[in-house]
This record gives C-alpha cells, structure tokens and sequence, in this order.
C-alpha cells in the first residue's frame, strides 16, 4: 500500500500543490514566500490525502 501512495502523492500532492499556488495568485500574492509556502502546503496536504485514496482502494479490492 505504500509503494501505491507514493504514486498517488505524486497526481495528488501535484494536483493540490498546483490549486493552492493558483489561489495565492488570485489573491494577489505574487511575491516568493506566499507561492513557496502554497506549493510546500499542498505537497505536504498530499501525503495523508494519498494515504486515505490508497487506503480505500485497498479496501475495495
């Protein structure tokens, strides 16, 4: 189940990372720290976010 997280951080943290940084634009924080701290958030918000998909998809099958 963990080799199955990993390869869903990677859609996952992406996907999340990528939401967040696009939020702090919109808001119109388009200096460094505001775009690193989103993209560092939604990596690391994709970690327990892929351990739960994984976790279902193991259950289900």
């Amino acid at each position: 189940m963990f080799k199955l997280a990993l390869v869903l951080h990677i859609f996952i943290g992406a996907t999340l990372a990528g939401s967040a940084i696009i939020a702090v634009l919109v808001a119109g924080y388009g200096t460094l720290w505001p775009i690193v701290i989103a993209g560092l958030a939604g990596f690391i918000g994709g970690f327990p976010v892929s351990w739960l998909v994984a976790r279902q998809l193991y259950e289900e099958g």
